[in-house]
Parts: C-alpha cells; sequence; structure tokens
C-alpha cells in the first residue's frame, strides 16, 4: 500500500512539475501580450472544460466565470459602447479569465483577434492581436519560447547549486565483438598501449567536441552520431601516461535500436540503496540467490581475499584470474555504513564460452556454452501481453515453430521469423509439457519474455549454438558429439552433475593430464535420452567424448566471475556541483545549451533514420520517466523539468502550424510581403498541423503505454 501511496504521490509531484513549466511557457505569452496592449480572454493550464476559473471582478467559480458576467452585464442594463455586445463587460470586470481545465495536456493563451485553431477569428478592434505591428505580435509568439528557456536555465542553475549525482563517464564493461572491442587507439603506439579496445576503468573525456561529465553524455554522444561515421573519442586510463583517442564508429543495438558504443557505466562496490518495499524485496531475492542472505543494502565490499579493492572491475579482474579447486570458496569483506566489517564465504560463478550467432543480416546473439553444449532456453520475467497468452516466469521451452529443444539463438530467429503473425510454444512446467498454441508475436520480433537459461539450474542440453562444421570452430565439440536435444546429462567420467557449472568441474577434473601434455583425451558420459510425451523419463545410456586438444585447452582457459553480480551494485557516480553562484550560472547555461542543441540533433537523426519514432516521449512516457526522477528526490525532479522546459522551447519553436514556429513563419512572411497570409491558407496549415502532431501524439502515446505497461 505505501508503495502505491508512493507512486501516486511521485505521478501528482510530476503533473505539477510539468503544469508548472506550462504555466511558465503561456505566463511568457500573456505577459507579453498585456505589454503590447492586447486584449486577452482566457489564460488557460490544460485543456477542455473548466474545473475552475477567477476573473477580478467575479472572484472564484467553478466551471467558468462567463454566465457570472452575462448576469452581472444584465443587472446593469444596457450601455451604450461601440463594442460588439459579446466583448461587453459589466464595470470593474476584468476581461481575463483565467482558468484550469480538465485536461492537463499543456495551455493557451486567448487573445482577441487570433486563436491557434481558427484562423478566422480576426478582430479589427484596436486592442486585437491583428491591430498590432508584426514586430509586437513576433515578440508575444515568441515570449513563451524565451520564458522556457529562462525557466531552464535557471533551474540548471539550482540544480547545480545544490549537486546532482550522475554515472560517472567510466567504463564498466566492454561488450564482446562491438565497435568498442574492437577499436584501436589512434596514439597506442606512440602512449605504449599494446591492448585493443576500450578496457574497465577507462575515463572517457570527450565524444567529438562535446565534454562527457557523465556517463549519460557518453551513451548521447552515441546515440546521436551520424550513422555510418566514425566519432573521435578522447579517453583517459589508469597507467597510462596521456590521453587516448580513438575513431569509432557507434553500431545499432538490436534491443534499443539506437547507436551504441558498447561499454556499460563503471559498477561501484557498494551494495545499492532501496528505497521501497518493492526493491526491498528484489535485493533479498538477489541475494538470496548467490547465498548471502545476510547481505544489506548499503554495504560496500572492501577486500576480497585479503585483496583490497576499490572498484567493481577491480573485483572482477581478481576473481577471474584466480585459480580454483571447484569446491572452494571465496572471503568477501563487506563494510556495513555504520563502519562494521562483515565477511561472507561465497563460491565463485564458473565463467563459459560464447558463441556469435547470427540471427539475420543485421543482428547476431551471443550464446553462452560449454564446448558446444548449450543450456535450455527458460523464460525469465514476462510482460503482461505474454502472460495473458499462458507464458510464465520459470517456464523452460522445449519446443517453438515445431523445433525441438531450441537454444537462445533459435528461439530468438523463430520468434522474429514470425514477427506481425505467431509462433507456436511449447514449455515444460513443474515437469510437464505444456503446449501452449499459437502465441501472437508483435511487428518487432517479440512475445513479451525475457530469455533466460537453465545453465545454473539444470544439466539439461540443446541444440549447439552452431548447426555444422563450417559454421563451428574446434571447440564447439559437441557438434560431434551429436548428442540428441533435450538429453540431460547424469554423470561425467562416472561423477554425478547437477548443472553446467558441475558438467564444466568434472569435464576439467578429467582432462588434467591431458591439459597439462597439450593432448586431446575421451571423456565417458551417462545421459538420460529425451523421449516425447514425458519429460525427464528417457532411457539411460554411455556416451564416449572424444575431445580433441583445442578442446581440452579452450576448456582449461575458462576463468571465474564474482559470485556478487552488478545488479547488487550501484553504480559509480560523480556529484556535479558547483563551487560558487557565477559557476553554477555557467554550468547552467551550458547545460541548457547542450539539451537544446540535443534536441535538435535528435530531430535531425529521426529525419536520418538512426533515431526512430518509437524511442519519442509523450506525455505518458514523460510521466513514467518523470515519476522514476522523483524517487532520486527533488534535485533530479528539477533536473527533469529543466530539460521539459527546453525541450518545450525547441518543439515549441519548430517551424510546424498550430506550435510557436508556425505562427512566427506566417508573421515573418507578413512582415516581407506586407500582407498577411490568407485565411485560406492558414486555415489548410492549421488541418495539416493537427493532423501531423496528432498523428505523432497517437503513435507515441501508444509506444508509451506499451512500454510502460508491457502491452
Amino acid at each position: 500500500m505505501f508503495d502505491l501511496l508512493n507512486s501516486a504521490w511521485n505521478l501528482v509531484a510530476v503533473v505539477i512539475g510539468f503544469g508548472a513549466v506550462i504555466f511558465i511557457h503561456e505566463l511568457g505569452h500573456f505577459l507579453a501580450a498585456k505589454w503590447a496592449g492586447i486584449r486577452v480572454h482566457e489564460f488557460a493550464i490544460g485543456f477542455g472544460p473548466p474545473i475552475f476559473s477567477w476573473r477580478r471582478g467575479i472572484g472564484f467559480r467553478m466551471g467558468s466565470t462567463v454566465p457570472a458576467v452575462s448576469a452581472k452585464l444584465k443587472q446593469e442594463g444596457a450601455a451604450d459602447s461601440d463594442e460588439p455586445e459579446a466583448l461587453r463587460l459589466p464595470r470593474g470586470v476584468s476581461a481575463t479569465e483565467y482558468r484550469l481545465n480538465w485536461l492537463p495536456l499543456g495551455g493557451y493563451v486567448k487573445m482577441l483577434g487570433q486563436e491557434d485553431l481558427n484562423p478566422d477569428a480576426t478582430s479589427s478592434l484596436p486592442d486585437s492581436y491583428g491591430a498590432k505591428p508584426v514586430w509586437k505580435r513576433l515578440v508575444v509568439i515568441s515570449a513563451g519560447v524565451v520564458m522556457n528557456v529562462i525557466l531552464a536555465a535557471i533551474l540548471f542553475v539550482v540544480v547545480f547549486m545544490a549537486g546532482l549525482e550522475q554515472p560517472a563517464p567510466i567504463v564498466g564493461s566492454v561488450l564482446r565483438e562491438s565497435s568498442a572491442a574492437t577499436a584501436v587507439a589512434t596514439n597506442a603506439k606512440e602512449l605504449g598501449v599494446t591492448e585493443v579496445g576500450f578496457a574497465p576503468g577507462d575515463r572517457v573525456l570527450s565524444i567529438g567536441d562535446e565534454a562527457t561529465p557523465t556517463f549519460n553524455y557518453v551513451r548521447a554522444g552515441a546515440a546521436m552520431a551520424r550513422k555510418g561515421r566514425p566519432v573521435d573519442i578522447r579517453v583517459e586510463r589508469p597507467g597510462v601516461d596521456g590521453v587516448l583517442e580513438f575513431s569509432v564508429e557507434p553500431r545499432k543495438n538490436e534491443e534499443t535500436r539506437l547507436l551504441q558504443l558498447g561499454v556499460g557505466p563503471a559498477i561501484s562496490t557498494r551494495l545499492w540503496d532501496v528505497r521501497n518495499e518493492q526493491e526491498r524485496e528484489q535485493f533479498a531475492l538477489l541475494a538470496e540467490r548467490v547465498g548471502a542472505s545476510e547481505l544489506e543494502p548499503g554495504m560496500t565490499v572492501v577486500a576480497v581475499d585479503g585483496h583490497a579493492v576499490a572498484h567493481h572491475h577491480e573485483i572482477d579482474a581478481f576473481v577471474s584470474g584466480a585459480e580454483f579447486e571447484p569446491t572452494r570458496t571465496m572471503r568477501f569483506t563487506l563494510q556495513t555504513p555504520e563502519g562494521e566489517e562483515r565477511e561472507f564465504e561465497l563460491a565463485p560463478r564458473p565463467e563459459f564460452q560464447q558463441a556469435a550467432v547470427v540471427i539475420d543480416k543485421d543482428r547476431q546473439l551471443f550464446a553462452r556454452h560449454l564446448l558446444g553444449l548449450a543450456p535450455a532456453v527458460r523464460v525469465g520475467s514476462v510482460t503482461r501481453r505474454a502472460e495473458r497468452q499462458g507464458l510464465k516466469a520459470e517456464d523452460i521451452i522445449a519446443q517453438v515453430n515445431g523445433l525441438e529443444w531450441p537454444n537462445e539463438a533459435d528461439v530468438v530467429r523463430e520468434i522474429s521469423r514470425s514477427a506481425g503473425a505467431s509462433v507456436g510454444v511449447v514449455v515444460v512446467r513443474d515437469g510437464k509439457y505444456v503446449d501452449l498454441g499459437q502465441l501472437s508475436v508483435t511487428g518487432q520480433g517479440t512475445v513479451g519474455f525475457n530469455i533466460d537459461t537453465t545453465l545454473e539450474e539444470m544439466a539439461l542440453v540443446t541444440r549447439p549454438p552452431a548447426v555444422g562444421k563450417d559454421e563451428a570452430d574446434e571447440e564447439v565439440a559437441a557438434v560431434e558429439l551429436a548428442l540428441l536435444p533435450g538429453a540431460v546429462i547424469l554423470e561425467v567420467a562416472g561423477r554425478p552433475v547437477q548443472d553446467f557449472g558441475e558438467i564444466r568441474a568434472e569435464l576439467r577434473r578429467a582432462t588434467q593430464q591431458a591439459a597439462e601434455s597439450g593432448a586431446g583425451a575421451s571423456v565417458s558420459l551417462r545421459v538420460r535420452l529425451p523421449i516425447s510425451g514425458e519429460f525427464g523419463q528417457g532411457a539411460e545410456v554411455e556416451l564416449d567424448w572424444a575431445l580433441a586438444s583445442s578442446s581440452v585447452s579452450a576448456l582449461h582457459e575458462l576463468g571465474w566471475s564474482t559470485p556478487l553480480p552488478a545488479g547488487l551494485f550501484q553504480l559509480e557516480s560523480i556529484v556535479l556541483k558547483a563551487e560558487n553562484p557565477v559557476r553554477a550560472l555557467a554550468m547552467g547555461h551550458a547545460e541548457t545549451k547542450r539539451v537544446i542543441v540535443m534536441t535538435y540533433v535528435t530531430l535531425l537523426r529521426l529525419a536520418q533514420g538512426s533515431v526512430k519514432v518509437e524511442h519519442l516521449k509523450g506525455p505518458v512516457g514523460i510521466a513514467h520517466i518523470g515519476t522514476q526522477f522523483v524517487d532520486q528526490g527533488a534535485t533530479h525532479l528539477l533536473f527533469f523539468l529543466a530539460i521539459i522546459s527546453a525541450n518545450l522551447a525547441v518543439l515549441n519553436f519548430l517551424p510546424l502550424p498550430i506550435v510557436d514556429g508556425g505562427h512566427v513563419v506566417f508573421l515573418l512572411i507578413e512582415w516581407i510581403t506586407r500582407r498577411p497570409v490568407s485565411v485560406a491558407v492558414q486555415n489548410a496549415a492549421t488541418v495539416l498541423g493537427l493532423v501531423l502532431l496528432g498523428s505523432v501524439f497517437l503513435i507515441v502515446t501508444f509506444n508509451d503505454l506499451k512500454a510502460v505497461f508491457g502491452l
């Protein structure tokens, strides 16, 4: 209940903040109109009928004040006036109604002789919009955008005075075969660097001409790069006397469909804090999975087997480079926020090989395997869409489109091929086969679940990641074994095994002498064969697995990884904070400029195709992201609102009908030609603008709903 109330409050805070940004925008128009001597009928936040309104001389009213104005006018009787009857006002009553409307999706200022949706609503009265010179009308139309830029700058100044915690621009991980993994520094030889690619611990100083004070700048710099063009990246590496200079071409990530370098942010040695009961439950579940349920949020790893560590990648490096017996554990020393030290004995996780499997011409997947033995595919988390079709977390996929016991790549490939149609799926649930029938597949080629495997829970084997000698390298030895997909390995060299970690340990034990002499080896396996109808009830057989020397060598080169998953740790962060108000003003100006430029670049990349419409956010998506900012504190909310204000300024000033930029275009044409654009042209542009903006609104809202509710 508390989490529900907290989420509701977060949403209220975002709506109020977004309303304030819109209020400032409309206030700019309103103040400029008053300065220009234009009569303002309505100053409104939101659209649709009013919830309540206020007018000087009338006061507050539920709904509109117009009926009260009419009633008061009747009480006074008819008065001599040159004004049309609809514009007459009682004595002491203001012409302007201030109102809050039911749909909080924007706002407007309704001036005499100017209505965005009705170009015919002109007036020849001296205090009308059209009676003012063009330069004054340009000031009025531009004032909203100017106010949003000023608001963004002010909010950024406040944020940088208070200090904003952000992910540090330090590389924590490098994706295999990514552009960052294969890049070679242009000055590597000069600086004595022999390693290829980026490395954990690298600090990214800049991308192109843009400095990268946080990791968010690194992501944005890659995403906004021109497709097919390399970007210059400057990197500072510990132990290297000088700055490494790379030229890297970002590549499209198939999940996000954005350009990326292939690097992840650095992770700290501090376990993450929890902000609500849901996060506490998630933390407890992760801790229990690694066999350390006594772990507490906020603890910090200070040493591993007595070796001090300051960064998470140092933990990874120490664990991966150590030598272990299959049953050995490691001693992790953690410090509580109060300074108390506690020790945990944890077993390192065995690493496995990865095969780069081509899914289609634009995509490949890195599937984990052990000499070609591939684990079964298990359903991880599921969206509501997948759940409604019968899928459940922990289901094991036994068949997809008639293909029995597919591996990870098979599942992804078959579902992708069925984009916009359906795919037949059979799963194993509670030890029984369950036929789910045909599951509908989205146009993007997804059903709605995250792929997991049974690597650490079962010795169930599926199809090897490569299907023939032409595609398999020497270390994918299971291709030659020809083990039936769906078989379960029971014993290796006479010793029982329960999962792939134990298979690896027993294979290494059985081939130790062969590895030392550089020879091949033969290992006996006891296997339960699959049968149709009943899961885990097949006949048991003995097999001899002949391993070439290259396979034995590859087996013994496999290392270890830390038993504490990265998901338990906070990101390494820095605090962007100005040392004085002058510096805060400079930082605020720079950030405002950056956000505005980035918004224009995003629109450019949208036109070029490297950014998709699905990446844009509508009101639902903005509100959802905003609630996550609220969770991080007031400073993050102000930072979010500053970004929204700067974006609103850019979008409102685009040369499109309906928005301010479209009106500016009409006014400039009028200024040049010395006559206004015809009402017919304005009407046509208005209809076109409504159709265009309405279509974009529907598309982004649909995408937002899919993302938020897992549709």
